[in-house]
């Protein structure tokens, strides 16, 4: 598991490091640019390099890189964007330092000289949009045919929220030091960032992990699975209740249902309504049936239900289940009843719940909610050009509206998972592709989390650990189908490569995409 940061507490790190700990800015510095120039030798061509600067710390880390490269023998240059009288302190004994060894420094540029550009011109630090003759600056860089590495952060990019500030520039590889900064994994940062390598030079937190930090799951996390007992049987691993599917719509149950079971969940029952069930049966004969039908009575439906329930140790509501009155009378009495199990609410589970969210209030259930992008705009009343232009923020900002039984997986490009709890930690999530976005895949990983649930993961592990291993599964189906021709079926078949992947160990999240 790495952590990730936002540019506010990268710099709350950084001063830490600094103030309490007593490690000079300098010597971070000089750390910083030799790891930088470590990355610029592999598979940038050296044989002219332009390193833009700007006047705060970010570009002191790029004249310390021209001068490490001009000591080596490379021929470089350093162009200077910033005002001098604007310089940090730091940036000032870098730029006399280069001045003193003879670095060269050039007034003005033809980008297309160049074999290679460093952008170090703003960092992790930028708060306001790109105005000016920086536009221009970056506009050269952009168009030249030099590949550029970008230092901590391609300049342009917010480091919390990945949103382009005006312009930015296109890195083919960003070096980032201590910790992955946010900007860089959300879209459009990730476009922007190219490859993302992440160094160490020094700057450690010493303190407790507090509310509100970002991680992102490893395939070494995936040890934490739960264990085959090797003498179980199909009750041991969990018995799942799925209540999805409406008159005729059979597909989203299927999906959920089948997941669940590749997941390694014991056994699965679906609740569904009758005309589903000769389908289901002849799709999916594995898993039980109860089926109510659409002219019952709400005594009638709910009875049927309460049986699945008590059979059940995890149970699901929602994918393909439409919002018919029985619907609502489904997920009220879900809500409303006491329980000790956990529940996960997807799809009109989740849009019948936004029409009244003291449902979630008023139930005291351990509950997982996986709302896609245009779910959570209705669930939270905010639109969905304002979730993207700062998801980590206004998830963030709705949870704390929410009882501390619920967990949220806002899916996206990067899904986002808010913890249940006191700990408030986000995990986000560097598996996936975007042959996901097709019809039935958000259903697939519901089933998934699910058998993580049945299992015995508590609801924040679940949910975390299902994101990551559907997105492996989308993954190794993009190998065979690609991007473009891939379906939640094709997800679905690699549910199993994608569990014995994590047993060998050998997956490669670069190689997938």
């Amino acid at each position: 598991m790495k952590k990730i940061v936002t540019g506010l507490q990268m710099k709350a790190l950084d001063q830490y490091t600094i103030s309490d700990m007593g490690v000079p800015s300098l010597v971070l510095m000089e750390r910083a640019a030799l790891a930088a120039v470590c990355e610029l030798e592999k598979g940038f061509d050296l044989s002219h390099v332009l390193v833009i600067c700007g006047s705060g710390n970010n570009g002191a880390d790029g004249i310390a890189m021209a001068r490490i490269l001009s000591l080596r023998g490379i021929k470089i240059d350093i162009y200077m964007a910033g005002k001098m009288e604007s310089f940090t302190e730091e940036t000032r004994v870098q730029w006399k330092i280069a001045e003193n060894y003879g670095v060269v420094h050039v007034n003005n540029f033809e980008p297309d000289e160049y074999t290679t550009i460093v952008d170090a011109v703003f960092g992790v630090g930028l708060s306001r949009d790109i105005t000016g003759k920086y536009v221009e600056l970056i506009e050269r860089i952009n168009n030249s045919k030099a590949p550029v590495l970008s230092v901590d952060i391609p300049s342009g990019i917010d480091a919390a929220s990945g949103q382009v500030r005006g312009i930015a520039v296109k890195a083919a590889k960003t070096v980032t030091f201590a910790y992955g900064k946010a900007g860089l994994y959300l879209y459009p940062g990730a476009f922007y960032a190219g490859d993302v390598i992440v160094k160490d030079i020094g700057i450690y937190e010493q303190k407790e992990s507090e509310e509100n930090e970002i991680y992102a799951l490893e395939i070494k996390d995936m040890e934490r699975l739960p264990k085959r007992t090797q003498d179980g049987n199909k009750g041991t691993f969990g018995k799942v209740l799925i209540i999805a599917g409406s008159h005729n719509m059979s597909g989203a149950a299927y999906f959920s249902a089948k997941a669940c079971l590749l997941g390694g969940a014991g056994m699965v029952m679906i609740f569904t309504e009758e005309s589903n069930r000769i389908i289901l049966q002849q799709q999916f004969p594995e898993a039980m049936l109860t089926t109510y039908r659409k002219e019952e009575d709400r005594q009638a439906v709910l009875t049927a239900l309460e049986g699945a329930c008590r059979w059940s140790d995890v149970q699901v509501a929602g994918p393909g289940l439409g919002k018919s009155e029985i619907s609502y009378w489904i997920i009220e009495h879900l809500l409303k009843t006491p329980s000790d199990k956990p529940l996960i609410l997807d799809a009109d589970g989740i849009n019948i719940v936004s029409e009244d969210v003291n449902m979630l209030v008023k139930g005291k259930r351990l509950c997982i909610l996986t709302p896609h992008m245009g779910e959570m705009s209705r669930l939270s009343g905010i639109g969905i050009e304002e979730l993207k232009a700062d998801p980590i923020t206004r998830l963030k900002d709705f949870r704390e509206k929410c009882p501390e039984n619920i967990t949220i997986v806002m899916k996206d490009a990067r899904t986002l998972t808010a913890c249940s709890g006191s700990n408030k930690r986000f995990y986000l999530n560097l598996t996936g592709n975007s042959g996901m976005a097709t019809a039935g895949s958000g259903d697939t990983l519901t089933g998934i989390i699910a058998s993580l649930l049945a299992q015995g993961l508590d609801q924040d592990e679940a949910a975390a650990m299902g994101v990551w291993l559907h997105g492996l599964a989308g993954d190794l189906a993009k190998k065979k189908k690609g991007e473009r021709s891939m379906m939640a079926s094709d997800i679905l078949e690699a549910i199993p490569e994608a569990f014995m992947e994590t047993i060998g160990g050998s997956y490669d999240d670069k190689e997938a995409r």
